[in-house]
């Protein structure tokens, strides 16, 4: 009866290896241990459960990240690191644009400072790690994207005691930065995400960032050529644009909507495994984003009425840094599992195609 129970306690700790380990080993494993026990033994040693446990999580590591090299990943971070570098570049663009263009409307407290070396080092840093991923030159690419993640633990991560709520707001932009860097320092040919996006894909991609600045562009200086001696009416959309006349206003939002199509069509053409991963490589942007709109909003309204800062608690930071890692293994383990169940229903047809009649 002991040495019954022993076997399935072993079992339920050579668990944590991998399947194909399992498949291969799992016997041979159980019979060392088994033999090694001691008469009467019931329960796998401290030891014993420590290393299966180390090994068996070792070997899960190594079996992971063997799955991230995979073609269909190499081509996802080439796609993604191209088009979060061109997102970013839009995003700094448009910052550059608030401080060179000033909206007259604004009173003088608020009207923002002029431009400076960061600002149009942000511009010119990822427009470089765009063209330089595009061109083939990825480890330049990735060079210059983790300098712009270096810069930001450096210029606004002091902040974090001071300043939490400008951390918290700019943090969706440190996790896209994140992201470049890391999908550019993923091993891929030199001009990949060229190859897998095609000409159409690629000028898309391009031309519609350059599409949002200029339509934002265009608002902002629309308002700061207007005369506003006297009162007048201004229709504004969300905060993004502004203009005299609705007709103007809706032309705006029309080539943004445009714009915005042409990225998610774009994608949307791309291989089924190559856009499942990399809306998986996205999704932890996205997630970081929802809880600070969300589970953060309380604490930003608090902090702007309370005329003083409020420190968030150490479990709200590891709420910040945990949500986006564990919603990339979620992602990670989901397509893992939808591309195994398409094999084996590829499988199962097959056969029933090889079957002869009856």
């Amino acid at each position: 009866m002991s040495g019954t129970a022993l076997e399935r306690r072993y079992r339920r700790l050579l668990a944590v290896y991998p399947w194909e380990h399992r498949r291969a080993y799992e016997e041979e494993m159980l019979a060392v241990l088994l033999a090694g026990a001691r008469p009467g033994q019931t329960r796998p040693g401290a030891g014993d459960a420590l290393n299966l446990i180390g090994a068996g999580l070792r070997a899960r590591l190594r079996v992971s990240t063997r799955g991230l090299t995979e073609p269909a990943w190499t081509d996802a971070a080439a796609v993604t690191g191209v088009l979060v570098a061109l997102a970013l570049f839009a995003a700094a663009g448009r910052n550059l644009a608030d401080h060179l263009v000033v909206n007259p409307a604004l009173p003088p407290p608020l009207r923002p400072v002029g431009a400076d070396a960061v600002d149009w080092l942000r511009v010119a840093g990822w427009a470089g790690v765009a063209l330089a991923a595009l061109i083939g030159l990825r480890r330049v690419a990735a060079g210059l994207a983790w300098a712009g993640v270096a810069a930001w633990l450096v210029l606004v991560g002091p902040g974090a005691v001071d300043q939490p709520t400008y951390v918290v707001d700019t943090l969706p932009q440190f996790a896209l930065a994140l992201v470049t860097a890391a999908a550019l320092t993923v091993p891929a040919p030199g001009r990949r995400a060229l190859a897998v996006l095609g000409a159409r894909r690629l000028a898309a991609l391009v031309l519609a960032p350059l599409a949002v600045g200029a339509v934002l562009a265009g608002s902002r200086l629309s308002s700061a050529g207007a005369d506003f001696a006297g009162p007048v009416t201004v229709y504004v959309f969300y905060g993004l644009l502004e203009a005299r006349s609705e007709a103007v206003l809706w032309l705006y939002v029309a080539g943004l909507a445009v714009a915005v199509l042409a990225v998610l069509v774009s994608l949307a053409t791309l291989a089924p495994a190559v856009r499942r991963r990399v809306v998986v490589m996205l999704a932890p942007v996205a997630a970081l984003a929802l809880v600070i709109d969300t589970a953060l909003a309380g604490w930003a309204v608090s902090t702007l009425h309370m005329g003083h800062t409020i420190p968030l608690v150490p479990a709200q930071w590891a709420m910040l840094v945990l949500v986006p890692l564990v919603t990339f293994l979620a992602g990670v383990l989901l397509v893992r599992r939808r591309e195994e169940t398409l094999r084996m229903v590829a499988l199962g047809r097959a056969a029933d195609r090889e079957r002869p009649a009856a």
